[in-house]
């Protein structure tokens, strides 16, 4: 099923998750593990992200250029094929522009296609070890737009080569939105039209960047329905559970740490910060299901009781 017919309204949650891939070598058994801890809330689906490859290019004696990749987390495609394989669940693999070709798109999206997987999160990802070479590389997407595009085309039967009696792919495709706005835009109105031409593009659903405090999300909601945009939003959380992460998560997803739980957690001995963490995102949550947002989506990473003992209390609350 399209995570558009997961989505519920009913007032009770409905939580997804977000994991990552093991690191390349490692072992996929602890990330089945944590898949078979949350089956116990029913998510609707699970998130399995993409990182962006470190790509250089080098200079030949014959004057062209070898390209080189090298990913740390390979591997989205084929664990999503094996959660949904082995726990029958939904799984939303990242694609990102960043570090692929818009070939190597195509391929992905055909092997998807093949595995019955219909729900993909288009991306443009970090420029985290990305090198273009010295001519610029012209065969990938710029911005997650252009991957949402490539994907709709698909959709209608269009690749990238004219091929004869091509079957049209089903993807329902999701994009990201962010309650502080995204880092590179100038304002929250120019990235909530961003989004709103994503939407346009093709996109069906918004996942959230996360976010600590209600309100940014709330006004987001708010400017996206303003401009237009009637597509479900779903707001993206995590659970606060180290002191280094009051300086790491602003860093990594340029995100602000409300001045509340900033001194709470500051304040406080490390063996208590993960109830902290629990007690704000389990607040976070009742104020988010008490106006109307059914649909949650927590970004676990590789550590899942944390979220888990939030969705324990929502559910004893439900």
């Amino acid at each position: 099923m399209k995570v558009v017919e997961l989505l519920r309204n009913d007032g009770t949650p409905n939580v997804s998750y977000e994991i990552v891939p093991p690191k390349r070598g490692g072992s996929v058994s602890e990330i089945l593990e944590i898949i078979e801890h949350l089956m116990e809330f029913e998510p609707p689906f699970i998130d399995v992200t993409s990182h962006s490859a470190q790509i250089y290019y080098e200079e030949q004696q014959d004057g062209s250029w070898r390209r080189h990749i090298k990913r740390k987390r390979p591997g989205t495609l084929g664990l999503c094929a094996a959660i949904k394989g082995r726990f029958g669940i939904e799984t939303v693999p990242h694609l990102l522009c960043k570090g692929f070709t818009r070939e190597e798109s195509e391929d992905a999206l055909i092997e998807l296609n093949y595995l019955g997987i219909q729900n993909v999160m288009a991306l443009r990802g970090d420029d985290s070890g990305f090198q273009k070479p010295v001519h610029g590389d012209r065969t990938r997407n710029e911005y997650a737009i252009d991957l949402v595009r490539q994907i709709s085309a698909m959709n209608s039967g269009h690749f990238l080569e004219e091929l004869i009696d091509a079957a049209p792919t089903n993807f329902c495709v999701g994009v990201a939105g962010y309650p502080e706005k995204h880092f590179e835009a100038p304002n929250i109105k120019w990235d909530v039209m961003n989004l709103k031409n994503k939407i346009e593009a093709g996109a069906e659903y918004v996942t959230s960047q996360m976010f600590f405090d209600n309100t940014s999300f709330f006004e987001f909601e708010a400017a996206c329905r303003k401009a237009g945009i009637t597509a479900p939003i779903i707001p993206g959380l995590k659970v606060l559970t180290s002191k280094k992460q009051l300086q790491s998560l602003p860093a990594r997803f340029h995100i602000q740490i409300p001045e509340d739980l900033a001194s709470e957690v500051a304040e406080a001995k490390d063996h208590e910060v993960p109830e902290i963490g629990v007690k704000w995102a389990i607040r976070q949550c009742d104020e988010l299901l008490s106006r109307g947002f059914s649909n949650l989506h927590f970004y676990i990473i590789q550590t899942p009781h944390h979220a888990s003992a939030v969705v324990k209390s929502l559910r004893k609350l439900a």
